[in-house]
């Protein structure tokens, strides 16, 4: 198969299903598919139909494969832990009725975490006991991907949670088994937490089973780390910029994954806020041909 380039509807700025700025769902599949990509990810469950007749009609029209879904919940409360079980449950089985292989975990963000993205240093840690419920947690949402649904699960660090520096990354990995828990390597967070993406990739690619391609804007990066600016304030000021124009170095990711061997999707993520003034079947197409000009 070999490498696949593929997008998601966080490049539209869909992140919560129920939010009224979300495009509509088959306008950002007509968008992907126009800027060259071959498959798509899910999207936060809801957004796209949970009927299966209805979504595949869709993706076939669009000439676009399911690539996989995330489950960006809160795995760090354990109040919410009834939700997370129910979007794990509802993405395994989307996944599953179209063949999608990855299932990605990601805590999402905490107000307890959100002043500190990008700073490791200053960031509050979870005490021993409050770690243990919460990779549990990740634990449990893995075996039900793997052992029931037959999915590639897929931990990813994202800025602002409590997977989101190296070492809370590295942790991870170290008390859960690999046949059940992989890395879903994503190149921009890995950069705005603090720490340098092509130095991890180079020492876990075995582990990797999917990417994401983001780039970070090195200055915006730098004054929202200052300023202690939250998330999805950063992405209104760009901090997800075009690939290749940001402070990841991508031809040494290829050639990383190339020498690894790496056998599947790399799927481009470009996080916005809809309401600003915002290109993103644009920037799709840009992204799509910024890949191919480095043999992607």
């Amino acid at each position: 198969m070999g490498i696949r380039i593929g997008n998601a509807p966080c490049s539209w700025g869909v992140e919560f299903a129920g939010d009224p700025r979300n495009p509509p769902w088959r306008q950002v599949l007509r968008d992907c598919a126009a800027a060259g990509y071959t498959g798509i990810e899910l999207g936060p469950i809801g957004y796209m139909p949970e009927d299966p007749a209805i979504l595949f009609d869709a993706l076939e029209e669009n000439g676009l494969e399911l690539i996989g879904g995330v489950v960006f919940r809160p795995f760090h409360d354990p109040a919410a832990w009834d939700d997370v079980r129910d979007a794990a449950w509802r993405t395994c089985r989307a996944l599953a009725a179209h063949g999608a292989q990855h299932l990605v975990l990601i805590d999402s963000i905490s107000p307890r975490r959100a002043p500190t993205a990008g700073r490791a240093d200053a960031a509050e840690q979870m005490d021993r006991a409050e770690w243990t419920a919460f990779r549990d947690r990740i634990v449990q949402v893995a075996r039900l991907g793997v052992e029931e649904f037959g999915l590639t699960v897929g931990i990813h660090a994202h800025a602002a949670g409590f997977i989101d520096f190296e070492p809370e990354l590295e942790r991870l990995l170290d008390e859960v088994d690999d046949r059940l828990l992989k890395i879903c390597f994503d190149t921009g967070h890995h950069s705005y937490a603090g720490f340098d993406p092509v130095a991890f990739l180079r020492r876990h690619v075995g582990r990797v089973s999917y990417m994401h391609f983001k780039d970070i804007d090195p200055k915006v990066k730098a004054d929202v780390i200052a300023r202690g600016t939250g998330f999805y304030e950063a992405c209104g000021q760009g901090i997800f910029c075009n690939l290749g124009t940001g402070d990841v170095d991508f031809p040494a990711v290829r050639r990383i994954l190339l020498e690894a061997g790496f056998d599947g999707w790399c799927t481009v993520e470009q996080d916005c806020d809809p309401t600003l003034d915002v290109d993103p079947a644009g920037d799709a197409a840009v992204n799509r041909a910024y890949l191919r000009s480095i043999g992607f």
